[in-house]
């Protein structure tokens, strides 16, 4: 009797670990991050803060590109720095290249979604935007691609970050709850284009697998 044949390798099958990968592009979106408020801050007086997403304002759309980047105070960007380097971290640890794109999923979908349905008259910025994004994605890398590998990562993630979940919510009015909908939005969605896959289909009369 014949064997049935070995499928072969998902082109999205996860290879090593890429560490210092993972590393160099964390410190660099830090570096990024903190090099550019001590700028606005101590040079540009705060104006930089003027490239945030201000909804539905005609010529500022390809703010959704500055606005995850920038923060209010150095106290906004303090309360990000710590989950958005380790979320970045363990976006970043199985591919670096799916981070980049993933990160320009993000920006792009939430960012959109913020300047078409956000409150009017407001300016969105802050990497919150990132952070929740990041959280979906690793979520939902670990709903498509059902690996042990992927579960566990985003168990991990939701272990440590599940509980900023309530932040899609309106709550505080000074806070962008928009950003934290749209940015988990965008990231589930970068995870469905980056990791789904067709599964294969059950023989007539095969097993349920």
């Amino acid at each position: 009797m014949s064997r049935p044949a070995r499928p072969s390798p998902s082109p999205i099958a996860p290879g090593k670990p890429q560490i210092r990968g993972a590393a160099g592009m964390t410190a660099a979106l830090m570096t990024v991050m903190w090099g550019q408020e001590i700028a606005d801050q101590f040079v540009f007086g705060q104006q930089l803060d003027a490239y945030g997403i201000s909804p539905r304002e005609a010529g500022t759309f390809w703010h959704i590109w500055t606005a995850p980047f920038l923060h209010a105070d150095f106290a906004h960007l303090v309360a990000n720095s710590v989950p958005l380097a380790v979320l970045a971290f363990m976006t970043a640890v199985r591919s670096v290249s799916r981070f980049v794109l993933a990160t320009a999923l993000i920006a792009l979908i939430g960012g959109g979604l913020i300047w078409l349905l956000g409150r009017g008259g407001s300016n969105h910025l802050g990497a919150s935007e990132l952070v929740f994004g990041y959280l979906a994605y690793l979520l939902g890398v670990g709903w498509w691609e059902r690996t042990p590998v992927a579960i566990v990562i985003a168990v991990i993630a939701f272990a440590l970050y599940g509980g900023i979940l309530w932040g899609v919510l309106p709550s505080n009015p000074t806070v962008s709850w928009e950003a934290h909908l749209f940015g988990f939005i965008g990231g589930l969605v970068a995870a469905a284009l980056l990791h789904r896959t067709a599964r294969p289909a059950r023989r007539p009369g095969g097993p349920f697998v």
